[in-house]
């Protein structure tokens, strides 16, 4: 049987004009910086056009980093069908998200816009990664790598832990190096997938 793969939202032309200029004004000015009226100068496009798309400046700045998960979960075509691809799978992830120019700044430069747009609620970018989680994880669990379980459920608390780890990463990069928190946050998700 064929894997089903989660949902992927897609933008048109316009709506991927304003996005950039979403993206850039993140970058330059912040969250705070993303207003209707800038949006409309850099993508140069009307606010009335903006408004058909989108209802408010947070509703873009939240469409933007939709797109920017969206384009680290294309790098991940097929679900993991073991537990050791799964963890690879979200450990790459978690590289290319930390890598990400938009969600580094904000991890950086404005954790509370991070956390209000990433950690306050179950927004569309998560429901995202935790439905790709819950996909591989079903797909493993037939081939018996990993624990029974409900998917979405295991891809839940999975999804916390490498957040968790992800977010504390800077804070504690002084009590251990980059190789041992790798090699710590394989074994804590390992160890959470584990039979």
């Amino acid at each position: 049987m064929k894997e089903r793969q989660p949902e992927t939202v897609e933008w048109d032309a316009t709506q991927n004009r304003i996005l950039d200029a979403a993206d850039t004004l993140l970058l330059r000015r912040g969250v705070h910086g993303v207003t209707i009226a800038e949006l409309a100068r850099r993508s140069d496009l009307s606010r009335p056009t903006i408004y058909r798309h989108w209802n408010d400046a947070d509703d873009v700045v939240r469409s933007a980093l939709l797109r920017r998960v969206t384009s680290i979960l294309a790098e991940f075509p097929a679900p993991a069908t073991s537990r050791t691809a799964l963890v690879d799978d979200v450990l790459r992830f978690s590289e290319r998200f930390q890598r990400d120019d938009v969600y580094s700044h904000l991890l950086a430069d404005e954790p509370e816009a991070f956390t209000r747009y990433t950690l306050q609620r179950v927004g569309s970018s998560q429901r995202l990664i935790l439905s790709w989680l819950a996909a591989s994880i079903a797909a493993a669990q037939r081939g018996g790598t990993v624990r029974a379980g409900e998917p979405q459920q295991i891809a839940v608390m999975l999804l916390l832990i490498a957040q968790s780890a992800v977010l504390s990463h800077g804070t504690v990069a002084e009590l251990i190096d980059d190789a041992a928190w790798t090699s710590e946050l394989i074994a804590a998700l390992d160890g959470h997938l584990r039979p």
